[in-house]
């Protein structure tokens, strides 16, 4: 048992040293987590996925990266306030790579019955915890500036708001991990609107039958996770779960595949093991491991149940019940039936007798409105007749005033076309005299005009190519004095300032770049690139031939005044993140 042990974290300690180039995104990689711990999943699973009251540890050792070991742990102890609400407190350390953060989260949720089949809950997740520089061990080294800023503690509080809804056995849950977050050390937010992570997820429970395997139930679940600066991780997960063992089948497009199991021993203790396989679409071909261990201090029947199971027990007092209310409701139908029977005799022959009298005071009713209706259709027809003879007389008197009045408007109107026709012709033989005369007029000052343009052209050519000569001059003087002054400027750095200094470097005219950030690796230089496109800069960049680093900045500046102005002020607050200075000098 003592080899198999050994031999087991070994093969671990030789995993988790293997490196890469990959580094691992900001979330905490607790897409596995199923049964206890789901509330750091979703804040709001702690009412009805994590079995209150219990203690129960989880940790991961992620695959290696140069910088660091990159881990997560969470210890968590959750109890039960009543069936709606949940609360839990916890200890959790997270190993990016990057950041190494500490500290602790408090957890609560409370659900809503809104209906027999329909349930609302919502949670939150409270983290407070420090965070320091995972890996310092290139400070010392100048040659290598990602990491040579002095290292700082910051103090976080962040928020993770949950909600789940669940219809019957189909669950739909929204959360966000930092969806409000503040840095009391830097006293300003912590990360910025398009940092935040979200999280959605829908899964749906099928009871199965398992030979005396109780509450056992199949849960396949697919989520979504927006990741700041990656792109969007997609997940599927497949659950069998039962009161003594549980079984884990899993898939994420940046992570792979993960399989886990797990028992339930002496109905407290359960002990469950996962391990992560990259594959061909995920970002790394190594392998992940995860172990969770939990104590349960309740009773074992108090463990939660899958939304409509119902066990043995409570379906046979079902039962029972259902069968007396239905022998009552038949009593109850048996009375009814005999009083209605004595009744419907008396009934029938009031019925009858109402019957004939609606008979016969229908039949007078009919005759009445049979001779209003032929005294009313007598009426109608003369009255359209005479209203027909009115509109045919008026018709004809407004024809006969159409007709007068279409002649007389004739007659004036050709009368008026003749004297427009005169007064037009004589307008244009004045209009023709006039723009013959100024024509005329036109034509001579045209000539003087460009004859002296001619004339000041030749004169302006001169002067500025006299101009142009003395500009070149100067320029060509003023380039080389201050080419002499930027070589000959002597820089002190000042106290914590970050600053590097080179003669020459290929492909780079001598001056003092702004540099944003310093890449290893082509995939995270290219999205750090185009994260700075997108909000609006212009960033450029150049491989250094020493270390064969991707260095980005920002602009280069021909004085150490200048960039130290462009560094202080945020690249005129254009850029929020930490900046430095590298000078070439030139021969």
């Amino acid at each position: 048992m003592r080899k198999t042990i050994f031999t087991l974290f070994l093969l671990l300690f030789v995993l988790v040293l293997r490196s890469q180039e990959s580094r691992l995104p900001a979330d905490l990689r607790q897409h596995n987590l199923t049964t206890y711990n789901a509330s750091l999943f979703n804040p709001a699973f702690s009412v009805d996925r994590n079995n209150a009251n219990s203690l129960a540890y989880w940790v991961r050792w992620q695959w290696q990266a140069i910088d660091a070991n990159p881990t997560t742990q969470f210890l968590n102890y959750t109890r039960k306030l009543n069936n709606k609400s949940a609360v839990g407190i916890a200890f959790f350390q997270q190993n990016t790579g990057i950041y190494f953060d500490t500290g602790g989260v408090v957890n609560y949720a409370y659900s809503f019955d809104l209906n027999e089949s329909v349930k609302l809950s919502v949670g939150a997740n409270v983290f407070g915890f420090k965070q320091s520089l995972a890996d310092d061990r290139f400070t010392v080294n100048p040659d290598f500036p990602l990491l040579q800023s002095t290292p700082t503690d910051d103090f976080i509080l962040q928020m993770a708001p949950g909600v789940s809804l669940s219809v019957e056995r189909l669950t739909l849950g929204f959360a966000s991990e930092n969806l409000f977050d503040y840095n009391f050390t830097e006293s300003e937010v912590n990360t910025e609107k398009e940092d935040k992570v979200y999280m959605g997820l829908v899964s749906y429970d099928f009871p199965v039958t398992l030979g005396a395997a109780v509450n056992a139930f199949v849960r396949p679940s697919m989520y979504l996770r927006t990741i700041p600066g990656e792109a969007n991780q997609i997940g599927f997960n497949a659950l069998l779960n039962t009161n003594k063992y549980w079984g884990q089948l899993g898939y994420n497009n940046f992570y792979g595949y993960g399989v886990g199991v797990g028992g339930t021993f002496f109905n407290h203790v359960s002990i469950g093991a996962l391990i992560e396989f990259g594959a061909d679409s995920s970002v790394s071909r190594e392998s992940s491991f995860e172990l969770m261990a939990a104590y349960f201090f309740g009773k074992p029947e108090e463990r939660h149940k899958i939304v409509g199971y119902i066990s043995p027990e409570e379906n046979e007092l079902d039962q029972i019940e259902s069968q007396a209310i239905a022998e009552a409701i038949t009593e109850e139908l048996k009375k009814a039936e005999e009083l209605a029977q004595e009744s419907k005799s008396e009934e029938k022959l009031v019925k009858k007798e109402e019957k004939e009298r609606r008979k016969l005071e229908k039949r007078a009713q009919d005759s009445i409105a049979k001779v209003q209706k032929q005294e009313t259709l007598v009426l109608r027809k003369e009255e359209k007749r005479l209203e027909k003879e009115a509109q045919n007389q008026i018709k004809e008197e407004e024809a006969l005033a159409n007709a007068a009045e279409k002649e007389a408007q004739k007659q004036k109107g050709e009368e008026l076309a003749i004297a427009e026709q005169e007064e037009q012709e004589e307008q244009k033989r004045k209009l023709d005299s006039i723009q013959n005369a100024k024509q005329q007029e036109a034509l001579e000052l045209a000539e003087n005009t460009e004859r002296d343009k001619r004339k000041a052209e030749a004169e302006a050519a001169k002067i500025a190519q006299e101009k142009a000569r003395q500009e070149k001059i100067e320029g060509e003087k003023a380039a080389q004095e201050a080419k002499l002054a930027q070589k000959e400027e002597v820089v002190t750095p000042r106290k914590g300032e970050k600053y590097e200094e080179v003669k020459t470097e290929d492909g780079l005219e001598p001056g003092y770049y702004l540099i944003a950030n310093v890449f290893g690796t082509k995939k995270y230089f290219d999205a750090f690139m185009a994260d700075l496109k997108r909000k609006g800069l212009q960033p450029k960049s150049f491989v250094r031939s020493k270390n064969k680093f991707n260095y980005v900045y920002l602009n280069r500046f021909d004085t150490m005044g200048q960039a130290r102005q462009a560094r202080d002020g945020n690249f005129d607050g254009k850029f929020s993140g930490n900046t430095w200075i590298f000078r070439v000098v030139g021969k």
